[in-house]
Order: structure tokens, then sequence, then C-alpha cells
């Protein structure tokens, strides 16, 4: 683990023999994952390093073949032609390559040319003119599929720290690290959205003929495959909606949505229907999940009773030191914060070397007692 809190280049990663399990045979997966966590300033590097990896088994097609065969013949004759008909200049450098280096630069331009190709032919789309699971299918590489078929909900810790509660009967679809300007998932069903607040990095939630966009904020999308609308609620924060098939150029073709605002999209008709008061909706209020109910504003409350709310928001299980933590009251507001933020504010609030770990559903907080 220390090793590899120094590296700085893609290079470190491609040499670690673990990082390498992981990726190819998904191996001390939640090892690299939680470190990626803590190590968020690495994850580019870690993704650029996966994805060369990844590149190593393409599948070789004619077409590829011929294009490396001739990219590595013209670079051969330029090298050729430059050894016998050297230039002359006042002060010739000694060579430093030779033709094993050489070798080792063509596979390197054999990786990137194959992961070059699979990239355009994988990755490069018309966004506003497929459907979602055209989407889906065509980004695919590289991206952590997990679907909800138990009968409880399933909370799930984004790379750039943001949660997403994943109701039954519901898929998401999302990368290992974000890379790039944005932050783009894919659902199927119903999820809870907190977004860790990234400007630089808008945030695009495809879920069927909808996306929505958001930088940081609370929100939940209700899009089954076989349900007549398509709904978008909104708890903190701001979110802009757009249909699929429309381009974002023009604020007209955005829905803006604030607090206690939802959006649905009505399949048949293909229009929007916005809802400014929520609670005036029955069909809303009657969906409303606990996460959304529940308050996380505290003032001098037990952190027993924190985590109790915590339990009831995200159904999961906080297992902690009971008598430890008895006499331990706590002042803050964990608003419009994702569940890893809201954990990292009430271990570092109780001090003491006081730690969290998220195993699924399952949270085990470690703790000699409060400050």
């Amino acid at each position: 683990m220390q090793k590899r809190n120094n590296y700085t280049q893609t290079e470190d990663f491609l040499g670690d023999d673990s990082f390498r399990q992981w990726v190819l045979q998904n191996k001390n997966t939640s090892d690299w994952e939680s470190w990626i966590l803590e190590n968020p300033e690495k994850a580019k590097l870690a993704e650029e390093a996966r994805l060369w990896i990844l590149a190593l088994k393409v599948e070789e097609t004619q077409m590829l073949t011929s294009t490396v065969a001739l990219a590595l013949e013209k670079t051969w004759k330029k090298i050729e032609r430059k050894e016998t008909n050297p230039t002359r200049v006042q002060n010739p450098k000694p060579k430093t390559w030779n033709k094993k280096w050489f070798i080792s630069a063509a596979a390197v331009l054999v990786i990137g040319l194959a992961f070059s190709w699979k990239y355009n032919n994988n990755f490069v789309s018309t966004e506003n003119s497929r459907t979602n699971q055209e989407l889906l299918i065509e980004n695919s590489d590289g991206l952590v599929e997990q679907t909800n078929n138990s009968k409880n909900p399933q909370i799930i810790t984004l790379s750039d720290g943001s949660s997403v509660l994943l109701q039954p009967k519901s898929k998401l679809s999302y990368p290992k690290f974000f890379i790039g300007n944005e932050r783009k998932v894919y659902l199927s069903g119903e999820a809870f959205f907190e977004i860790s607040k990234n400007r630089k990095k808008p945030f695009f939630v495809f879920a069927n003929e909808i996306v929505t966009k958001v930088v940081g904020t609370s929100f939940r999308i209700c899009a089954f495959e076989n349900h007549p609308n398509v709904e978008v609620i909104v708890r903190t924060g701001k979110v802009k909606v757009h249909s699929k098939n429309q381009s974002t150029k023009t604020s007209s073709q955005e829905i803006v949505l604030l607090p206690n605002e939802a959006v649905r999209f009505v399949r048949e008709t293909a229009k929007f229907d916005k809802i400014t008061d929520i609670t005036k909706d029955i069909v809303l209020k009657q969906a409303a999940k606990n996460i959304e109910q529940l308050s996380f504003d505290f003032t001098d409350i037990p952190v027993s009773q924190i985590f109790k709310t915590i339990e009831q928001a995200y159904q999961v299980e906080i297992d902690f030191p009971k008598e430890k933590l008895n006499n331990c009251h706590l002042t803050t507001s964990l608003i419009d914060q994702p569940l890893p933020e809201k954990l990292k504010i009430i271990c570092k609030s109780l001090g003491n070397n006081t730690s969290y770990e998220i195993n699924g559903n399952l949270i085990i907080i470690t703790s000699e007692g409060c400050n």
C-alpha cells in the first residue's frame, strides 16, 4: 500500500502485479477501490493505466493489423533513411536508441493504435440521437454494472465520492473512475443520487429518454423501462433536465428544477410536465422515500441517534462501539452531502482516531470515543 502512494506515472501502475490482477481478474478489488477513494488525485493515472491494460485485450481485425503494420513499416523506413543519409549538424549528438528500444516503442505503438481504434469504434457517439440502451452498449467498455436483485435498496459509492441509493429491480452502470471533463452514469430503474460538488466536472445521468445534469445536489430519478413516465424529483440544489433527442445549446430546451420541484416526462407524448410543489402531487408524495423526508440537521444530538437516522435513510446497518460513544453528542448539518462525506464529517467531529469503512450495506465505525 505504501509503495503505490508514491506512484506518479502511468508506468508505475502498469508495473504493479496487484493492479494488473485487479483490472484483468477482479482480484484485490476492495483494496484498490478503497485506495482510489482515499487518493482521488491518483485516479486519472490509475484509469489511464487500466485502459492501457485493457487495450492489450483488443481483438485483432484485418483493418487494425494492416493499419499497425503500415505504420510500423513507414516508421522503420524513415529510421533506415536517417541511418544511411544522416543530416549534418555542427554538434551531432550520439544515438541513444537501438533496435531493442525501437521494438519496445513499436509495441507501445501497437497498443496505442489498438486502443485508439477501439476507442473510436466503441466510445464516440452522437448521444442526442441514440436510445439509452444503444448509448450504454456503445460506452460499455470499462463500465461497472450493478443490478439490485434484492428486496432492499443498495448503496453505491462512486469514485468521486458521490453516493447512489439503488432501489430494487434497478440497474446502474458507471465507470470505475471518472476521467475527462464530465461524469456520466446510466440508470434503468429508480435511484436517489447525492452528487459530490465539482463545478469543473458536471454530472450526467442518462435514464431512458432523458438526461439529468447536475453539479452537486441530491435528487431521485424513477425511470423503469416498462413505466409510462420518467420522473426526476429534486431534494436539494439545482438540476437541469432535457430530452436525449434535444441539444442543450439553448436554455429554452432545458427544464430547470429547484428543491421540492419535479418533472414528469410522459413517454406517450414525449412531453415534459413540470411540478413546482411535489407535496401537491399525490403520486410523488406517496413514492417519497425515507432519505427524502428525514432531516440531517442535528443540534446536540447523541451520535447513536445520528447513526440511527442514517440507517433509516440509506437502509444500511451501522456497527459502532456503543459504550465508547455512549456520551457523545454532535451539532452538525449533513444536508446535501453524499453518504461518504456525511460519515467523514461525523468521524472528524468525534476525533480520537475515529474512522469508517463501507462494506456493501454495512458501515463499520472504529473509535476510541469522542474528544
